[in-house]
């Protein structure tokens, strides 16, 4: 009876107890990282897709970069080339005055100055065309008497183009190269007197002192030797100006 009365007692106690006991409660904290994790989730979204037009952006911009090195490397070969038909031209017209010096004359000392022949013809080349042309004749044809028109229809025809300085140069040589003192000169002189900044100023200046000499104004050609030291001290042309110096 005792022990029936005990075993009731205990029952009872642990009623109470399962009674008592609280109800299960959420996970406030699971709910809390959910909407962490979401958050972090639209951050990475939002920074990948600012990463994705960064990208966007570089690639547009290297394209730009590439294109802008394409032109470059374009317009460096065109001066190049440029450069080594003037290279040529240079070598090609010193070759001429060479063989020029070690032949006697055979130009009668009347003969008419080509710059005062200038043909009269149709002319619808344009500036780039008609310089070409001309400078063609020389080095590729060796057609130099025909070249002598050519620069002049050019000279008459663009009288503002770039290549003027070069022009007269050119021309200036060519009427050297016939032994055409006068009309050398004349061409010479022009690219000094109009244009000074031109890169063909020394060796016209030398040039034209000696056009001077061959016509006996020993005076002037010294004037103008002495002015080449002077002016362009480091060029080839004060160094040749030297030696003529030395020989009067």
């Amino acid at each position: 009876m005792m022990k029936r009365t005990l075993a009731i007692g205990l029952l009872g106690l642990y009623g109470a107890a399962v009674i008592a006991a609280p109800a299960p409660v959420s996970d406030v904290t699971s709910a809390s990282s959910d909407q962490r994790i979401t958050e972090l989730e639209r951050k990475f979204s939002a920074r990948t897709e600012a990463q994705h037009r960064q990208q966007e952006q570089l690639d547009v911009m290297q394209n730009e970069v590439n294109e802008l090195r394409g032109a470059i490397e374009v317009q460096n070969y065109q001066l190049e080339k440029i450069l080594e038909r003037q290279r040529e031209l240079y070598l090609e017209i010193d070759k001429r005055i060479e063989s020029v010096k070690t032949q006697p004359s055979t130009i009668p000392s009347a003969a008419v100055n080509p710059v005062a022949a200038t043909p009269e013809v149709p002319y619808s080349a344009n500036e780039n065309e008609a310089y070409d042309k001309a400078v063609n004749l020389i080095l590729k044809d060796r057609l130099y008497d025909q070249a002598i028109p050519e620069f002049q229809l050019f000279l008459q025809h663009f009288p503002d183009s770039s290549y003027v300085p070069n022009a007269h140069y050119w021309l200036g040589q060519l009427l050297f190269n016939k032994q055409d003192w006068a009309g050398a000169g004349e061409q010479f002189n022009s690219l000094i007197t109009n244009y000074p900044d031109s890169n063909k100023r020394a060796d016209a200046t030398l040039k034209l002192g000696i056009t001077e000499m061959e016509r006996s104004n020993a005076a002037r050609a010294k004037q103008l030797w002495e002015q080449v030291v002077a002016e362009f001290p480091d060029s080839s042309s004060a160094k040749l100006a030297e030696n003529r110096l030395k020989g009067l």
